[in-house]
C-alpha cells in the first residue's frame, strides 16, 4: 500500500514541476520581463504598444517622425532623462513610437503634430505640457511617481519636500490637518499639484510660510514667489474651492502654455495688456493686479506684454500705437469686453482705476468687441487642435464643391454621371490630402 502511495506522489511532484517551468516560459511572464524599466528609451510599434502601456505604470511616450527636426533635437534629451527616471523609487519609463509610420496608433491618440508627448498613467493618457530638457523633465515627472499625499514629520522634511517639488506645480501643505481631509482632493488634483501633510513643525516654519494658527492649508507657487493660507472651513466643498482657485498665481503671464493650463478653468480672464512685462512700471501694476485678484477670486487675472506676444495683444486691438495699459475681460471665445470709461489705465492711482474697471464690469457698463487680427486662429488652435482645423477646412471645401455641382446642374440640361461626380470629388479629396500631408505637420 505504501509503495503504491509513493508511486502516486512522485508523479504529482513531477506535474507540479512541469507546470512551474511552463509558467516561467509563458508569454505573460516574458512580456512583463521584456518591459522592465532599464534606463533606455523603449522603441514601440503597433504590435507591442498596447502591451507596453498596460504593463508599465508610468510611461512617457514620444510620438515622433524621422524627418522632424524638433524630434531629432528632443531625442538626446529623452536618452539622458531615461536612466534618471528609471532610478526613482517608482520608476517612469520613456518610450517612443514612429507616428509617421504606425499611423493607426497615431490616429487612436489624435497625434497631429510632431513631436507630441503623452504621459500614460496606468494606461490612461494625458497631455504632457512640461519642460523638455533632461534635468527639468526629470524633476517634472517625479510629481507623477510621488505618493498622493506625503507625510512630513519635521522642519527638515518640510524643507526637503518643497525643494524636491521644484517650480512647475503649485504645492499644498496641510499644517495640523488630518491626512484624510486632503487625500481625496489630492488624488483628484494629482496631475496638477503636490500635496503633503506636516505632522510636526516648529514656530520657525509658521513664520516662514506666514501662518499664525493651525489647522491651516498653505498654497505655494515657487515660480511666482506667492503664498496663500486657508484657515477653513475644512468641509470638502470649501477646501476644493481654495485648491482650485489657488492652482494659478494671483496674476499670471499669458502665453501659449498658460492658456493651455487654463483650458479646464471656467472663470473669465481679466486681461491687462502692457507694453513690456519686464518694465519696472509694469511690475508695479502686476502687484496691484495681485491685490485685485485676491479680492476677486471669481476671475483669473492675467497680463501680457506687446513685446512678449505682439500677435496675441493685437487681437484685442492693442498695439504700439494704443494707449496702454489696456484692460479687457475675455472668456476665451471670439468676443471680449471693455468697460465704458475704463478703456486704459493712467499712471496715477492705478489701484483705484483697476477697482473701477472691475466695478464697472459687474455693474454692466460694458462694451462688447470682437476678436480681430490675422493671428486669432493661430492661438485658438492651441485649444481645439490643428487636426480639428483641418477637418473644418475640408468640410467647408466639400460643401463648396457640392454647391458648385448643384449650380452647374441647374444651369446645364446635361446631367453628370455618377462616375463624373465621383471623379470630381476624388480629385478634390486628393488635392486636400496633398495640401495637408503629414510632412508638413512639424510642430
Amino acid at each position: 500500500m505504501g509503495r503504491m502511495m509513493g508511486m502516486r506522489v512522485r508523479p504529482l511532484w513531477c506535474w507540479a514541476l512541469l507546470i512551474l517551468l511552463a509558467a516561467v516560459d509563458s508569454p505573460a511572464v516574458a512580456v512583463a520581463s521584456s518591459w522592465a524599466v532599464d534606463g533606455t528609451v523603449l522603441e514601440l510599434d503597433d504590435s507591442n504598444f498596447d502591451s507596453a502601456i498596460s504593463a508599465l505604470d508610468l510611461v512617457l511616450v514620444d510620438f515622433y517622425a524621422p524627418w522632424c527636426g524638433h524630434c531629432k533635437r528632443l531625442s538626446p534629451q529623452l536618452d539622458a532623462a531615461a536612466p534618471l527616471l528609471a532610478g526613482l523609487k517608482h520608476p517612469v519609463a520613456i518610450a517612443k513610437l514612429n507616428a509617421d509610420k504606425f499611423t493607426s496608433v497615431a490616429r487612436k491618440y489624435e497625434i497631429d503634430a510632431y513631436p507630441t508627448l503623452k504621459l500614460f498613467m496606468h494606461g490612461v493618457p494625458m497631455e504632457y505640457n512640461g519642460p523638455r530638457k533632461a534635468e527639468s523633465l526629470v524633476r517634472y515627472l517625479k510629481k507623477f511617481a510621488a505618493p498622493d499625499v506625503s507625510i512630513l514629520e519635521s522642519d527638515s522634511a518640510v524643507s526637503e519636500f518643497v525643494q524636491a517639488a521644484g517650480t512647475y506645480f503649485p504645492i499644498y501643505i496641510g499644517f495640523g490637518l488630518n491626512e484624510s481631509l486632503v487625500s481625496k482632493l489630492a488624488i483628484k488634483y494629482k496631475k496638477k499639484a503636490w500635496f503633503a501633510v506636516a505632522k510636526d513643525f516648529s514656530e520657525d516654519v509658521m513664520v516662514l510660510y506666514d501662518f499664525d494658527k493651525v489647522p491651516a492649508l498653505a498654497s505655494l507657487h515657487p515660480t511666482y514667489d506667492e503664498r496663500n493660507i486657508f484657515y477653513g472651513p475644512f468641509e470638502e466643498e470649501f477646501l476644493e474651492d481654495f485648491i482650485r482657485q489657488s492652482l494659478f498665481p494671483l496674476a499670471m503671464p499669458i502665453n501659449y502654455e498658460t492658456l493651455k493650463s487654463l483650458s479646464d478653468d471656467e472663470r473669465k480672464i481679466v486681461l491687462t495688456i502692457v507694453e513690456d512685462e519686464d518694465e519696472e512700471k509694469s511690475k508695479k501694476l502686476i502687484n496691484i493686479l495681485k491685490s485685485a485678484a485676491s479680492a476677486n477670486r471669481d476671475f483669473v487675472f492675467g497680463y501680457v506684454g506687446i513685446k512678449q506676444w505682439e500677435d496675441f495683444a493685437d487681437t484685442f486691438g492693442a498695439n504700439k500705437k494704443t494707449k496702454l495699459p489696456k484692460m479687457v475681460v475675455w472668456d476665451r471665445m471670439e468676443e471680449y469686453i471693455t468697460v465704458n470709461g475704463s478703456e486704459s489705465i493712467d499712471e496715477e492711482d492705478q489701484a483705484s482705476q483697476v477697482s473701477q474697471f472691475i466695478q464697472g464690469y459687474k455693474e454692466g457698463r460694458i462694451i462688447k468687441e470682437r476678436i480681430g487680427g490675422p493671428s486669432f486662429a493661430s492661438f485658438m488652435t492651441s485649444f481645439i487642435g490643428i487636426g480639428t482645423v483641418y477637418i473644418i477646412v475640408f468640410v467647408v471645401i466639400v460643401m463648396m464643391l457640392i454647391r458648385s455641382i448643384n449650380k452647374e446642374d441647374d444651369e446645364s440640361p446635361v446631367a453628370r454621371t455618377g462616375d463624373q461626380v465621383d471623379r470630381a470629388t476624388s480629385s478634390t479629396v486628393e488635392a486636400e490630402s496633398k495640401e495637408h500631408r503629414s510632412g508638413e505637420k512639424e510642430d
